[in-house]
C-alpha cells in the first residue's frame, strides 16, 4: 500500500524538532528532510554520525521514518572548478550522515544552467552526477535528481536526457514543478517508471504553489498514474515557504498539508 510523507520545508519557520513534531501530529509516519532553514547540511558534514544520532533521537520520539534526504547541491554544473569541488566534497562528507539517518536515498538538483555555456554546464553536471551515483551506490543509497524550474532539467524531456547520460540515476518527481512549467499529464506519466520518490503539492500553470481549491492537480489522477506505473515508494506532501518564486503563493502550511494528505488518502483507499 502506498504511504505518505510530509516535507520539513513546509515548516521552515520552526526548528527541525518542532517541524518533526508538527508532521507527526498531522498523522504522518514518514518525513522528507531537506537542507535549508531547519537543517544545516554543512554543519552536519562536520560530524555526520553525531548529527544523524541527534536527529534519529527526535525521529524515534515522534515515531517517524525518513523517506528522503534532499541535499540540493546545484553548483555541480558551475564553470568554477572550486565551486564544483566544494559541492562534491560536501556530498561525500554527508554520505555517512545519510546512512546513519536511515535515509533510503538522496535527492539532488540536476545543476544550474549557464546561459554563456549551456552545453558545458550540462557536461559538467553529467560528470558530477555520474560520480555522485557511484559514491551513493557504494554507500547503499539510491540517488535521484528532481526535475525543476531554473535547473538543467526543467522539463520531462530534459530529465529523460539526463537519465540516458547517467546510468543508475533515478528521479524525484515533483508534480508541481512540472505542472507549473506547463507539462502535460502524459509527459509526467512518462517519467514515473524512473521515479525513486514523488512529491506533490497543489499548483497550476505558472503558479508553483496554490491553495488547494485554486490548484490544477487532481490527487486521484496522481494516484492512478503512480499505481499504473507500479510505483511502490512513498509520496511526499511537499509545501514550501518561498512566496513569489514562479508565482508560489504563501499558504497556511498545516491546513494545506492536511487537505492534500486527505485527498491522497481518499484516492488511495477508494
Amino acid at each position: 500500500m502506498l504511504e505518505f510523507a510530509c516535507h520539513t520545508w513546509a515548516f521552515t519557520d520552526l526548528t527541525l524538532p518542532e517541524a518533526l513534531g508538527t508532521i507527526a501530529r498531522l498523522g504522518f509516519s514518514w518525513v522528507d528532510i531537506g537542507s535549508g532553514a531547519n537543517f544545516n547540511a554543512a554543519r552536519a558534514a562536520d560530524n555526520p554520525r553525531q548529527a544523524a544520532a541527534d536527529i534519529r533521537a527526535d525521529l524515534d520520539l515522534f515515531n517517524l521514518k525518513v523517506s528522503d534526504l534532499y541535499l540540493l547541491l546545484p553548483r555541480i554544473s558551475a564553470a568554477d572548478e572550486a565551486r564544483r569541488a566544494k559541492e562534491l566534497e560536501l556530498y561525500r562528507a554527508l554520505l555517512p550522515f545519510a546512512v546513519e539517518l536511515g535515509a533510503p536515498g538522496i535527492t539532488l538538483s540536476p545543476g544550474l544552467p549557464d546561459v554563456a555555456d549551456p552545453q558545458g554546464a550540462r557536461d559538467r553536471a553529467v560528470a558530477a552526477l555520474r560520480e555522485m551515483v557511484r559514491l551513493g551506490t557504494e554507500a547503499g543509497l539510491k540517488v535521484s535528481v528532481e526535475p525543476h524550474l531554473d535547473s538543467l532539467a526543467p522539463t520531462a524531456a530534459a530529465a529523460q536526457r539526463l537519465l540516458d547520460d547517467v546510468p543508475g540515476l533515478r528521479l524525484t518527481v515533483d508534480w508541481a514543478h512540472l505542472v507549473c512549467g506547463g507539462a502535460a499529464h502524459a509527459d509526467i506519466l512518462g517519467l514515473l517508471p524512473h521515479a525513486r520518490h514523488v512529491q506533490v503539492r497543489q499548483a497550476a500553470r505558472g503558479k508553483l504553489q496554490t491553495p488547494f481549491d485554486a490548484g490544477a492537480i487532481d490527487a486521484a489522477q496522481v494516484l492512478a498514474g503512480l499505481q499504473a506505473a507500479g510505483y511502490t515508494g512513498v509520496i511526499c506532501v511537499e509545501y514550501m515557504n518561498t512566496p513569489g518564486w514562479h508565482g508560489l503563493v504563501s499558504v497556511n502550511a498545516v491546513r494545506e498539508v492536511a487537505r492534500m494528505r486527505d485527498a491522497l488518502r481518499a484516492a488511495r483507499d477508494a
